[in-house]
């Protein structure tokens, strides 16, 4: 019985955030519109597989699940403001977490039914690229918890 219990909280602490690897950007006409090589040339390999093919970085390895400094996160692909360190929080998950997007015309939010699963894939409003997921365990004041993949973030230090 105790090897159950190992199994099913290692299998839930990889797909609470994770992401398929399928190939399907969304339909819509995104304001940045980029081949898969451009964006291939301009992304690291790692960038590239989470942003643009839906992949998921394993979790406490992301440079940013752990980091602490004020400023904003923005996106690794096109640099839109995405987050604020104010709305992040420790979630336990692995992750950074968020309870709320800078902007909401800043993120798209999606239905993905892949890997067996109803959730709600969080993507870059301007660039299509694939952030991670929310899911409505997050603390007040929305509840909300963005579950985001480090590498599809960079970060912009608060200025004095």
């Amino acid at each position: 019985m105790k090897y159950f219990w190992i199994i099913a909280i290692s299998m839930w602490t990889f797909t609470a955030c994770g992401q398929s690897n399928e190939n399907n950007m969304s339909d819509k006409d995104y304001p940045i519109q980029k081949s898969a090589q451009e964006w291939k040339q301009e992304l690291t390999a790692e960038e590239y597989r989470i942003l643009r093919e839906k992949g998921t970085e394993r979790a406490f390895t992301g440079k940013y699940w752990d980091h602490k400094a004020e400023g904003t996160y923005v996106c690794a692909a096109c640099g839109t403001p995405l987050f604020s360190s104010e709305t992040k929080f420790e979630s336990g998950s692995g992750w950074p977490s968020y309870y709320q997007p800078v902007n909401d015309g800043n993120v798209e939010e999606k239905l993905d039914k892949s890997l067996g699963m109803v959730r709600t894939e969080v993507l870059c409003g301007k660039c299509g690229g694939h952030l991670g997921h929310v899911f409505n365990d997050g603390p007040p004041p929305t509840g909300l918890r963005y579950c985001i993949n480090s590498a599809s973030l960079d970060f912009q230090e608060k200025e004095e």
